[in-house]
């Protein structure tokens, strides 16, 4: 049996909470290590726990989910995070996209999409669809076109080619199976170029490489 992937849930909704946990406790391969009910509860529980996929929520008290991501994302070796939302229009989930999160879930996504969502996540791909990532990178895009295209351009001037060529695939919504059928390459070597990508472009996820190839176009 593979290792299991270790997942803590943060909502302040007790009843939410208890559904999740439910759930992602009936599969093998996932074990629920904690739960809090608001962000600076949930981010004690990642720094005393060490899980490695975050499900957080938006809207809490003390401090909400965006607050937590940020904080989570600001320290070494954070979690996947995927942030949790009634409304896919949510300014705070582009917000959130933006400061280190790996993507979002509505609340009413069925439960199998949840745990696919999960496993990809913590598999270091995206759970976008390009339409998705496409939409966010305009939300999220800050500054006139031309300062950005040469802010992105001189960034990119640091990749190999071979880095470049990552890079696009991952702007166009591609995972690592999909990068590695279209350039020949295996998995282990496409999750290499990648985290050597979130280390050039000095980015946390994989939006954030998407937003840098999209402004250098």
């Amino acid at each position: 049996m593979t290792e299991q992937i270790r997942v803590a849930i943060v909502d302040d909704d007790p009843l939410v909470r208890s559904a999740l946990s439910l759930m992602l406790g009936g599969q093998p391969d996932l074990a629920v290590v904690g739960e809090a009910a608001d962000g600076r509860q949930g981010v004690a529980l990642v720094q005393d726990l060490r899980p490695d996929v975050v499900l957080m929520d938006i809207r809490m008290p003390r401090l909400d989910g965006l607050a937590a991501t940020r904080e989570l994302h600001a320290r070494p070796h954070p979690p996947r995070v995927i942030v949790l939302t009634t409304f896919d229009a949510d300014d705070h989930v582009v917000g959130a996209l933006a400061a280190g999160a790996d993507g979002f879930l509505l609340k009413d996504t069925p439960p199998a999409e949840i745990v696919a969502a999960i496993r990809k996540v913590a598999e270091g791909d995206p759970m976008l669809s390009p339409s998705v990532t496409r939409t966010l990178i305009d939300q999220v895009r800050t500054g006139s076109a031309d300062d950005r295209a040469t802010r992105a351009r001189d960034r990119l001037a640091r990749l190999t080619q071979r880095e470049l060529e990552v890079a696009h695939a991952v702007g166009r919504g591609l995972s690592n199976a999909d990068i590695a059928a279209e350039l020949h390459l295996s998995v282990p070597t496409v999750k290499a170029h990648v985290s050597r990508l979130f280390e050039k472009l000095d980015a946390t996820n994989r939006v954030q490489i998407a937003i840098c190839v999209h402004d250098a176009s």
